[in-house]
């Protein structure tokens, strides 16, 4: 696939018609057009590794960067690899609703890192917003965290490798004598991200929404209790 940018400083992409991705703005898979190419004067001078582009997302009109790296400076042209780097991803998301503000904070930071592809960073932030849940839900949550995470491993059917990464990151203590964190790579790190909202999910927020759920069916209970009117005595 030819990418490269011409004398006249014009952009030529084979699947520019097509190209697409998930806008970091509007979070929406839309179609990007180019709007801000390197001078290809400059760019033949300085002779960079790599540039980078500005597109429009055409769902919302936000720039998004992106960067290219350099294969060829010839004489007409500067060809760039098909590949390019996303300087800005779209955010998890997650409902923070009803998390403890401690656990909340950290997993966010979670998030960022992954949103930001430190994925080892992402990790550590998971095995701090592990402890942190841990520590608010107490022994008998955490056990029944573990077994939660036995029934994510049978339903989504998840390879060894991913598995026990997954559970050293977010059930193995940091104590003398333990294993480092593994280090993870981009599909291992998108299964514990995906590990970690289920079982949050499961601690605390289906929790939190049932007790929701309840308390206001309780209420329309007790509404419709008070508004009935007694029926009059029968007489003798």
């Amino acid at each position: 696939m030819a990418v490269y940018i011409d004398s006249a400083g014009r952009l030529h992409h084979e699947q520019q018609g097509s190209l697409a991705l998930a806008c970091p703005h509007c979070q929406v898979l839309a179609h990007i057009t180019p709007m801000s190419v390197p001078d290809y004067n400059l760019l033949q001078l300085h002779k960079p590794s790599q540039v980078g582009l500005v597109y429009r997302c055409e769902a919302c009109n936000a720039p998004i960067f992106l960067r290219f790296t350099v294969k060829l400076y010839a004489g007409s042209r500067v060809e760039l690899a098909p590949s390019f780097v996303e300087l800005e991803r779209p955010r998890e998301k997650f409902n923070f609703t009803y998390l403890p503000e401690t656990v909340e904070t950290l997993f966010r930071e979670a998030l960022s890192c992954f949103s930001s592809g430190c994925y080892n960073a992402f990790a550590s932030m998971c095995r701090r917003t592990a402890q942190c849940a841990f520590a608010d839900l107490g022994e008998a949550g955490k056990l029944a965290l573990y077994d939660e995470l036995a029934d994510i491993r049978r339903m989504a059917e998840l390879d060894d490798d991913s598995f026990q990464a997954a559970r050293k990151v977010i059930f193995d203590p940091d104590a003398p004598g333990r294993a480092e964190l593994p280090l993870l790579e981009a599909f291992q790190a998108g299964v514990l991200l995906e590990v970690m909202k289920d079982l949050l999910y499961q601690a605390y927020v289906r929790r939190g929404r049932l007790q929701q759920a309840m308390m206001m069916r309780r209420y329309f209970a007790e509404e419709s209790t008070d508004k009935v009117t007694p029926l009059p005595a029968a007489r003798q």
